[in-house]
């Protein structure tokens, strides 16, 4: 059941708590500093890409550890390119919030001085 694997990936892989735990904080950015419609938009798009993505990575370091579970250098480019394809998405994500996020942090942080 697909639901039952994302749940799973959640709740055993430490990198995909800690990007849940990201995307809350960015819901919770975007619904305090009041991002517009296509902001939202994105913002999801990212979110669902990143954590997507970690459940691949998931799926790929296990079927790699279930048919190799030795050391080899064709299963450790398997492992390091589906995780290096998360982080890319990751960085991709934290640069869009950047550019979201910050001209109002911004705003408020010079309402205060």
């Amino acid at each position: 059941m697909a639901l039952a694997g994302a749940v799973h990936v959640l709740r055993t892989e430490r990198n995909a708590r800690i990007e849940g735990l990201i995307a809350l904080i960015a819901v919770g950015l975007g619904l305090w500093l009041g991002v517009s419609g296509p902001e939202w938009a994105v913002i999801f798009t990212l979110i669902a890409l990143v954590l997507g993505l970690e459940m691949v990575n998931t799926a790929i370091e296990a079927t790699v550890d279930l048919v190799y579970p030795d050391q080899h250098p064709l299963a450790k480019k398997a492992k390091d390119s589906a995780a290096g394809a998360v982080v890319m998405a990751a960085i991709a994500s934290l640069a869009t919030g950047l550019v979201i996020f910050l001209p109002r942090l911004w705003a408020i942080l010079k309402s205060f001085l």
